[in-house]
């Protein structure tokens, strides 16, 4: 275990994986992808969290992710790498080859399937974070892994010094209010929201910053949102926010499906031109009906169509 300091504020898109198949990676559309981002101003990426479709990637696939990713991005911004796993070996031998890489942190959900109690959370998080490389984010994600930090498990898992944050994806503002309550004496341990919604409100309220999707097609905007938030500048964050809440309840709500929002960004990066839209499986790209109407959406917020 080594304890890093990364005092890491702002915009963190979780990057979407540009695929060509289900076991090929999209390399120069991943490339472009980084260079889109990091030309938005983001300050930090993300990779192989839940816009990133880690748990549908082989460990092929992930591991030459990361080797990519921090080679393109080259010490520019922070990388951190999802090592969510139902396997704790699996999650360490992905941290060391994140750190040999030259990753800057790693971030975990809880293991899904058999959901654990708070408890064994706190047993299990002290058991992995002493055998990472690198500084570790929690993850909290209960939609998708069927338990939930308690606020006062994270606190106790605050202590570890390898553990340095959080990222909250439960879009629950009274459970946020919580962490920001209960860590509030503690302000170098980051807590992060996921929601793009919700970014403006909690980094307001102390947040350090968002870790939003939408900033894979639009960096700009949620950095600038961010910046406004920082500022208390009220009118701006009105002004970027109505954007923010137009992408979010069109463009993510094309078709019936829990994977829309996925489908809508990987869908909005292929017509602008920047990568593939390859979904793996069980899922699949927009058909074209629903194509259409992602290209339509995207027009009239004024994004040029390269790729219809």
């Amino acid at each position: 275990m080594q304890n890093r300091k990364l005092e890491l504020k702002g915009i963190v898109p979780p990057m979407v994986t540009p695929l060509i198949d289900n076991d090929t990676l999209d390399k120069a559309g991943t490339e472009k992808l980084i260079e889109h981002m990091l030309a938005g101003g983001i300050h930090g990426l993300f990779i192989l969290g839940t816009t990133g479709e880690a748990p549908s990637l082989s460990y092929a696939v992930r591991y030459e992710l990361i080797k990519l990713v921090c080679e393109k991005v080259a010490g520019r911004v922070p990388v951190l790498v999802g090592i969510t796993d139902t396997s704790i070996s699996e999650s360490i031998r992905l941290a060391n080859h994140a750190a040999a890489c030259g990753a800057a942190a790693l971030v975990s959900a809880p293991p899904y399937y058999f959901a654990p109690a708070q408890q064994e959370l706190i047993e299990y998080y002290t058991e992995l974070a002493d055998a990472l490389p690198l500084p570790l984010y929690l993850y909290n994600m209960p939609s998708h892994v069927k338990v939930i930090f308690d606020p006062q498990t994270v606190r106790i898992l605050s202590e570890h010094p390898n553990i340095i944050g959080l990222k909250d994806s439960s879009a629950n503002m009274v459970y946020f209010q919580s962490l920001l309550h209960i860590m509030r004496d503690k302000p170098d341990f980051a807590l992060f929201v996921g929601p793009e919604e919700l970014t403006a409100e909690s980094v307001m309220m102390g947040a350090a910053g968002g870790v939003n999707g939408g900033a894979n097609m639009f960096p700009k905007l949620y950095v600038d949102l961010y910046d406004a938030a920082v500022a208390r500048d009220l009118d701006k964050v009105r002004e970027l926010q109505n954007r923010v809440m137009e992408i979010s309840t069109t463009l993510y709500k094309i078709g019936k499906y829990g994977s829309s929002f996925l489908k809508g960004v990987k869908c909005s990066l292929s017509l602008m031109g920047i990568c593939s839209d390859f979904a793996a499986a069980p899922f699949h790209k927009f058909r074209t009906e629903e194509r259409n109407k992602a290209r339509e959406i995207l027009e009239k917020l004024n994004v040029k169509i390269v790729n219809p």
